[in-house]
C-alpha cells in the first residue's frame, strides 16, 4: 500500500509564521467573527479584516454588489466601517476568542489617516504583548472610493508616503497591497518596499462597471466599481510572478480570483508566499478550508512535503 505523503502547510511571511498559506481577504469575511461559526478563523493561516480608517464611514450608496459575467462579482462597498476605535472595542474581542491570526487593514483619506490606524492597533501586536493582531495591511489601491481617486497605488512617491509613515509607529509587520491599474508596478512595489513594508498583497480588484441597458444607467449606486472574482487570476498570478522576479525575496500574499487549491498552487508557483482568498467566500463561507484541503491533497498527489516548496517554483522558459 502506497504510503500518503505527509505535507507540512507551515507558511512563513517575514516575520510572520502561518498554519497554513491560505488568508481570507479583506473585504470579504467581515469585520470580527461573523465567520466564525461556519469556518473557524483559527484554521487559516489568517484573516484580513475588512479595511478600517480612523473614523466611522458608511460606503458608498446601494446597489453596492452584483454579479458579473464568469463567476465575477463587482462591488462597490466603498470601505464602510465603524472606524479604528469602535473595532478594536466591539470586534477585535470576539475575533480574538476566535482563535484567528489576524492581519488589519487600514485605509484612509491622507498619509496621517493611515499612520493613526497603525498606531491604534499596535498595542493589540501578538507577540510581546498577546494581543491578536499579527500584522498590517496598508490598502492603498481600492478603486471603490471616490471614483478611485485615492489610489495611493498608482504613483510611487505617495505610496511610499504612506508605508513611511505608517512603520515610524508600528513595529508590526507592514504589508502594501497594490493594484494591476498601473502602468508601472514593479515601481510602486520597489517604493514600498524601500520605505520599509515587510511585504506585499497582490492584487486589489480592478476597476469595472456594470450597465443596466434598459434603465441606461449603471448598476452600482456609486457608478463604477471593482471587479473581483476567477476573471482577474490572470491578471493577478502576472502581477505576483512580475514583482517576484523584480524583487526576490519580498513575501508576496498573492490575492485575485482563487477559487480552488489548484488556483492556490499555482498563486504560490507564481512567487506568492501565501494566498488570500476574498470572492469565493461570499458563494461559499467555507470556501478558504476547502482551498486549503485542496491544496494539501495536490502536494500529497505530487509528493511535496511542504507547501513552501512550490512557491516561486514557476519554471520560465
Amino acid at each position: 500500500m502506497k504510503r500518503r505523503t505527509r505535507v507540512d502547510t507551515t507558511t512563513r511571511l517575514g516575520p510572520l509564521v502561518l498554519v497554513n498559506p491560505i488568508i481570507a481577504a479583506s473585504g470579504t469575511f467581515g469585520h470580527g467573527a461573523e465567520f466564525a461559526h461556519v469556518c473557524p478563523p483559527r484554521e487559516l493561516g489568517a484573516v484580513t479584516v475588512k479595511s478600517l480608517a480612523p473614523f466611522e464611514w458608511h460606503g458608498n450608496p446601494p446597489l453596492r454588489t452584483t454579479e458579473a459575467p464568469g463567476g465575477a462579482m463587482l462591488n462597490s462597498v466603498g470601505l464602510a466601517g465603524p472606524g479604528i476605535g469602535a473595532w478594536l472595542r466591539d470586534d477585535l474581542p470576539s475575533l480574538a476568542a476566535s482563535g484567528a491570526t489576524v492581519i488589519v487593514s487600514a485605509w484612509g483619506r491622507t498619509v496621517a489617516d493611515y499612520a493613526a490606524v497603525a498606531a491604534a492597533v499596535q498595542t493589540h501586536r501578538s507577540d510581546t504583548r498577546g494581543g491578536p493582531v499579527a500584522a498590517v495591511e496598508l490598502n492603498l489601491s481600492c478603486p471603490n472610493l471616490d471614483g478611485g481617486r485615492h489610489m495611493f497605488a498608482v504613483d510611487p512617491t505617495a505610496s511610499a508616503a504612506v508605508v513611511a509613515a505608517t512603520v515610524a509607529v508600528t513595529d508590526l509587520p507592514v504589508f502594501g497591497k497594490l493594484t494591476a491599474a498601473t502602468d508601472d508596478l514593479v515601481a510602486v512595489a520597489r517604493a514600498v518596499v524601500d520605505a520599509g513594508a515587510t511585504g506585499l498583497t497582490l492584487i486589489n480588484t480592478l476597476p469595472g462597471l456594470a450597465i443596466d441597458a434598459a434603465e441606461r444607467r449603471p448598476v452600482l449606486g456609486a457608478g463604477g466599481g471593482g471587479l473581483s472574482g476567477p476573471p482577474l487570476k490572470p491578471v493577478a498570478l502576472r502581477a505576483v510572478a512580475e514583482i517576484a522576479r523584480a524583487l526576490p525575496g519580498v513575501p508576496i500574499i498573492g490575492t485575485g480570483g482563487v477559487t480552488t487549491g489548484s488556483d492556490a498552487v499555482e498563486m504560490l508557483l507564481a512567487g506568492a508566499a501565501a494566498v488570500g482568498v476574498g470572492t469565493a467566500t461570499f458563494a461559499e463561507p467555507r470556501a478558504t478550508i476547502r482551498i486549503r484541503d485542496e491544496l494539501a491533497r495536490w502536494c500529497a498527489r505530487h509528493a511535496i512535503v511542504s507547501t513552501h516548496e512550490l512557491s516561486g517554483g514557476l519554471q520560465w522558459a
